[in-house]
């Protein structure tokens, strides 16, 4: 298991470190987010609202499908920041067909 400081420095890691956009570091990034965002994946290093606000950042790409299927989450805390994060979501491509279609 990790120390309290080896997993926040791994959450800076993640935030700060691995680029936005659609490279595989970014894809492994998203991917992860987005179990812990939904739910399917434990919260052990970031809680999901954390995970969502972390997708948020990525500017589009790997983390808008999620995004847009959080806007659908039963706990409308997790919908309203899933919401909040594609405000400024820029690369959103075909997905905002779906945000439309909601």
């Amino acid at each position: 298991t990790l120390s309290e400081s080896e997993g926040r420095r791994l959450v800076r890691l993640l935030a700060e470190r691995v680029p936005p956009g659609v490279d595989d570091a970014a894809k492994i990034k998203a991917e992860y987010l987005s179990g812990v965002a939904k739910g399917s994946e434990k919260p052990t290093l970031v809680s999901r609202e954390r995970a969502v606000e972390l997708l948020g950042t990525m500017q589009g790409g790997y983390n808008v499908g999620t995004l847009v299927d959080l806007l659908s989450d039963p706990n409308r805390g997790i919908a309203s920041l899933a919401a909040e994060q594609l405000k400024s979501t820029i690369l959103v491509f075909d997905a905002m067909n779906d945000v439309v279609d909601l």
